[in-house]
């Protein structure tokens, strides 16, 4: 959640898609660097995930980062129109709904560790280009845009095989406090690289400040190589099966399971309607409450302080009330303080909206961690790529949509009706989650429903 996202959650008794046999659900191969990581001495003892997280983290700052400094230099050196920067603003995410699909079974069939570091190379040339351009005089929004999108290109497949590479160094017990981690180092990441992208264009000038970020892609790219484990080579069947044929399997698992079929529904219409109040938030903080630009942004990155509680909580919340019955706590006590947003005002009453978006961040990172660990234990290891990347489609697809629904309604209705409306519909949107089998359970399985040990 992007949020975002849910998984977004979605970082997600079970019948499988296509009624596979036990005999269709391989044994997860063995990793030897999970056996060095007994779960007493915990995870930041373990070399590569610290080095993982250092990585994905860093990563996530200068993605932050990208999402503030990219309009700067379209506004300050191109002087580009509003539409132009909404354009902008909107493109990196269309590489969800061009190739997220086929992306996820390509992911499938190789090792991820090699994927990550090339589109972090890939995003540190895309960037530095920028400023390069600048200084030759050459720069223009026509090639903002390009790098924007093929930036967003590279993002998809580190998305995915992150998210699929984490349980090939982690033990499966760890998974959950993998997850809750990443997930929090996520929220740290939104306050420094939103907070750190402002600070970069003032000390630097917009286009400079950019070159900086494009060194955060170059530092995640260096902590993978530090990596030292080795990662598995992923199953190769008999015969290899169309990519068209591999994307379909991943779709019909994914809508048929029951589990994973209400945690993407939940984490798609929660995106959509997070995004959709995002789109207006910081208009509706300047043009009504006369915030000056600089309290704006650190009052957006603000909110992530809730996630970042979210992600110490989740290991309490999980061992006290189990991660089904735990997620449904999580999510239905804090969604509801979502209307405190748009009770917010000028002097105290701008309290109230910072409470509400830090509880709604806390909620939605909480289910994130959930979900998480519950689909990298739960999801076959063959097909984990596909359904992470069917999973992240529907999530990550919503977000344009989301934006434009929210300029939408917010030019029809004004900004304050439709923070009203967008939150109210936040505030109800975990009922979704009663609509499956997670309010009958205490925990979320751990095994699909006629694979071994499966209920």
């Amino acid at each position: 959640m992007t949020t975002q996202t849910t998984e977004q959650a979605t970082e997600q008794a079970a019948e499988q898609a296509a009624g596979q046999t036990t005999e269709e659900q391989p044994e997860e191969p063995a990793v030897t660097t999970q056996t060095t990581s007994p779960p007493s001495r915990g995870l930041l003892r373990h070399r590569d995930f610290r080095l993982l997280w250092l990585g994905e983290t860093t990563n996530r700052v200068g993605i932050n980062i990208t999402t503030v400094a990219m309009p700067l230099v379209a506004v300050v050196t191109l002087n580009a129109s509003t539409f132009s920067v909404s354009v902008l603003a909107a493109v990196p995410w269309l590489p969800w709904l061009l190739i997220g699909l086929p992306a996820g079974a390509w992911v499938d069939r190789v090792r991820r560790r090699p994927v990550m570091m090339a589109c972090n190379l890939a995003s540190l040339a895309l960037l530095a280009s920028v400023p390069v351009a600048a200084w030759l005089g050459v720069l223009t929004m026509a090639q903002l845009l390009v790098v924007a999108l093929l930036n967003g290109l590279a993002a998809v497949f580190f998305g995915i095989s992150y998210k699929v590479f984490v349980p090939s160094i982690v033990a499966r017990e760890d998974l959950q406090e993998a997850n809750a981690k990443l997930q929090g180092s996520e929220s740290v990441a939104q306050i420094a690289g939103l907070g750190g992208g402002g600070l970069l264009a003032q000390a630097f000038g917009a286009v400079s400040g950019l070159l900086v970020n494009a060194g955060t892609f170059l530092f995640s790219a260096l902590c993978l190589l530090g990596i030292r484990g080795t990662e598995p080579q992923p199953e190769r069947p008999a015969e290899r099966t169309p990519l068209r044929q591999d994307i379909r399997e991943g779709l019909q698992y994914t809508v048929r399971d029951p589990y994973l079929r209400v945690l993407t529904a939940y984490g798609t219409v929660t995106n959509l309607l997070l995004t959709a109040y995002q789109a207006i938030l910081p208009v509706f903080l300047i043009r009504e409450l006369d915030l000056p630009e600089s309290a704006t942004g650190w009052l957006l990155a603000s909110s992530s302080v809730g996630g970042i509680l979210g992600a110490v909580v989740a290991k309490r919340l999980t061992a006290r009330w189990g991660t089904a019955r735990g997620m449904l706590v999580a999510t239905l006590t804090t969604a509801p303080f979502a209307l405190l947003i748009p009770m917010g005002g000028k002097g105290p009453l701008l309290v109230a909206l910072a409470v509400g978006s830090a509880l709604l961040a806390l909620g939605v990172v909480l289910a994130n961690v959930i979900q998480g660990a519950f689909r990298q234990r739960y999801c076959p290891p063959h097909l984990l790529g596909r359904i992470t990347s069917c999973i992240s489609v529907a999530n990550f697809g919503a977000i344009p949509f989301g934006s434009l629904l929210g300029g939408a309604l917010g030019t029809a209705l004004g900004l304050r009706p439709t923070l009203w409306l967008l939150t109210a519909g936040l505030a109800v949107t975990p009922l979704l989650l009663l609509i499956g089998p997670l309010r009958g359970r205490r925990d979320l399985p751990a095994v699909p429903a006629g694979a071994p040990g499966g209920s």
